[in-house]
């Protein structure tokens, strides 16, 4: 009986590893397609990858993270036409990851999607969608200080705002300089998030 239990153990030991090993295998491959694609039908089948291995692995939050960081990349292209429907794309994928996990990766891409929103019309929508925005860079900073992206975003916001309001790119090098530097002492880890350090590099050699 005893004999049974424990072979009983080792299989279902077994079973949960190779269900593990897939699930990163999986994850793997599609996090390299994300890297490299390059239109926005690529980004929209990842999205929908993504998004159906979280459906199937249930517990995961980094799933859906991927899928709104695939309609983010989306969010960016110039020819997307309604920036206002794939944000709140952009917004359900996250809920979904912070059912999850509550982290500042997710308030990262949030504000990327507030950001998109506000472009569309920044005359009228600087006081709404970029204190939308702002608001998740704080609510990220809370839960990471260290995170290097969530100070390559508020680069990018300052770089962009008017020097009479501000900005500039004096007021924003020294942010872009924390984000380089955290960047560079951040240990990687399997599947994490790793976007960012080439252009937080290449905003901080704009402000040179």
């Amino acid at each position: 009986m005893k004999q049974t239990i424990l072979a009983l153990a080792l299989l279902i030991s077994l079973a949960g590893k190779a269900q593990t090993d897939k699930y990163t295998q999986m994850m793997q491959k599609n996090i390299a397609l994300l890297d490299s694609a390059k239109t926005i039908d690529d980004l929209q089948s990842l999205a929908g990858t993504f998004d159906r291995i979280g459906d199937a692995e249930k517990t995961k939050w980094l799933p859906y993270y991927y899928a709104a960081l695939a309609q983010t990349w989306i969010g960016w292209r110039p020819d997307l036409k309604d920036k206002d429907a794939n944000a709140e794309k952009i917004r359900a994928y996250l809920s979904k990851a912070e059912a999850l996990d509550k982290n500042s990766e997710i308030y990262a891409v949030e504000n990327m999607s507030y950001t998109q929103e506000m472009l569309v019309d920044p005359q009228s929508r600087y006081m709404t969608k970029g204190r939308d925005a702002a608001t998740s860079l704080q609510k990220g900073m809370q839960l990471d200080p260290n995170n290097p992206r969530l100070y390559y975003l508020q680069g990018m916001s300052i770089f962009g705002t008017p020097p009479q309001f501000g900005g500039g790119k004096d007021k924003a090098k020294p942010i872009f300089e924390k984000s380089v530097a955290l960047f560079n002492s951040a240990k990687p880890q399997p599947l994490a998030p790793n976007w960012g350090q080439k252009q937080a590099e290449d905003m901080l050699a704009q402000c040179n």
